[in-house]
């Protein structure tokens, strides 16, 4: 009961829908059309693409649109954690199971998101050793807490994100291969922005009418032809975000009517 109380408000994280991505590349229209089957479906997800895609806006949309869509959605970004604290995040810990420890032990995110998805982000960058603890939550659907005798039983989702190569990473012996092969049951490729065309210009445009509305500035701006000529030549490496940034900076600062 604790612990179905505590996800809801700790596993509310997923607030983007299908309704929320859109582009009219017959590629990037495609991974649309593949992540809505793939919602349809209760097997792990792999969603391969590079940094700034919006691999997380389709991981949030997948889960909203399937049979999970009103259970916990828990976000871990495994790069994030220091390795000796990514295990106790994941799987929770008892009291006194180490130094520092809580006192009243720890729950941890694949029990938060019981039922539900968890959003494995940056697998890649999963400490080598944890990697063969996940693969044992994944293949028996129960673990034990740090510190603890008791087998916790877990029906989750997962759904793992990644910008790094994976097959690079096991050829180097970074990443397990059976891992790998547990995770991408369902694959899902995101394009890059560069190779979307004039979604770019789409995208720029949105964002321009994004950051006026919420900045209340009176005049929307307009992006000259020559404005578009550049931005579809930038290389843009960092995706939609380098796109929603750099927008969101010119609108911000530029008292102007024409980009």
């Amino acid at each position: 009961k604790i612990s179905s109380g505590i996800s809801k408000p700790v596993g509310d994280n997923a607030f983007i829908s299908f309704d929320n991505i859109f582009g009219n590349d017959a590629k990037f229209k495609n991974s649309i059309r593949m992540a809505k089957m793939i919602a349809k479906s209760d097997s792990n997800v792999l969603i391969l693409g590079e940094s700034g895609v919006g691999k997380d806006m389709f991981a949030q949309a997948i889960h909203n649109a399937s049979e999970r869509r009103n259970k916990p959605f828990i976000v871990v970004n495994c790069a994030a954690f220091p390795h000796d604290l990514i295990t106790s995040e994941l799987f929770g810990y008892e009291e006194g199971a180490f130094t520092g420890a809580k006192k009243s032990g720890n729950i941890g995110k694949f029990e938060l998101a019981n039922n539900g998805t968890i959003f494995l982000d940056e697998i890649g960058g999963m400490p080598l050793e944890l990697q063969a603890t996940l693969l044992r939550v994944i293949e028996q659907k129960s673990f034990m807490r740090i510190g603890s005798n008791v087998v916790t039983n877990v029906n989750v989702r997962i759904i793992a994100a990644t910008n790094a190569n994976l097959q690079q990473l096991i050829d180097q012996k970074k990443f397990r291969a059976d891992l790998y092969y547990r995770l991408s049951t369902l694959r899902l490729n995101i394009p890059p922005l560069r190779e979307r065309g004039n979604d770019i210009i789409l995208l720029a445009e949105h964002f321009i009418h994004a950051v006026s509305r919420r900045t209340q500035k009176p005049n929307i701006m307009t992006l000259s032809d020559e404005a578009k000529a550049l931005l579809c030549r930038l290389p843009l490496k960092g995706n939609v975000r380098e796109l929603q940034n750099l927008i969101e900076g010119i609108v911000q600062l530029y008292p102007i009517d024409v980009i």
